[in-house]
């Protein structure tokens, strides 16, 4: 097995390497206007880094999201680019599982991601494995913390509201290879490499031009 995992749903681009014991290599750069300019290099370093090559690679993972639409689509297409020019299978995992992975967390948590608009994407784990609730999209006030301790950059962005955490804000790369290859060993099913859109798009079609009159 070797994985090769990368996510473009936060302001982390972020890639890893992954031969199913351990993680080879990882890089992370924290830049939220140039994932398309940044992912493919980075690929290429922990590639490198690894002493791998493409060919070697088993499978590609990449972060499904929720995130903003510019930067998810970016891993999302590099995964399908890639998986059709290698010959090997392509998944999609969701970008807040892979937060809730490298949390640690064995206890009940949130997650909670920047989904700007004054928003925060959420969901409800009951360990660092498991989700029970979400993905949503929520105002920071109208999420159901309850006690619980929330992680992941929404909880530092707001956290005189959902309150401050010190584990992993981003869903790194190494993190998402781990969880990926712990899935696959144990042969539970991973989805395709799909996005998870928790908003209608910015762009709508034009209505009909209005009527000049004189």
């Amino acid at each position: 097995m070797l994985v090769l995992a990368f996510d473009t749903a936060t302001p982390a681009v972020t890639a890893a390497l992954h031969d199913g014991e351990r993680v080879l290599a990882e890089h992370t750069t924290i830049d939220a206007r140039r994932h398309g300019e940044l992912l493919v290099p980075t690929i290429e370093r922990v590639v490198r880094e690894a002493g791998a090559a493409l060919r070697d690679v088993t499978a590609i993972v990449a972060g499904s999201g929720p995130g903003p639409y510019t930067g998810l689509r970016v891993g999302l297409m590099t995964a399908q680019g890639l998986a059709t020019t290698l010959g090997v299978p392509a998944y999609g995992v969701c970008t807040l599982d892979a937060v809730a992975y490298g949390s640690g967390l064995a206890e009940p948590f949130l997650v909670a991601t920047d989904a700007r608009r004054k928003e925060v994407f959420w969901a409800r784990y009951s360990d660092m494995r498991t989700r029970l609730d979400g993905p949503f999209v929520d105002r920071p006030a109208d999420v159901p913390v309850e006690g619980l301790p929330v992680v992941g950059a929404g909880a530092a962005l707001y956290a005189e509201i959902l309150g401050k955490n010190d584990a992993p804000p981003y869903p790194y790369a190494g993190a998402l290879a781990a969880l990926a290859a712990e899935r696959l060993a144990e042969g539970t099913p991973l989805g395709p490499p799909r996005p998870i859109y928790l908003r209608r798009p910015d762009a709508v079609v034009p209505g009909a031009p209005k009527r000049v009159t004189a």
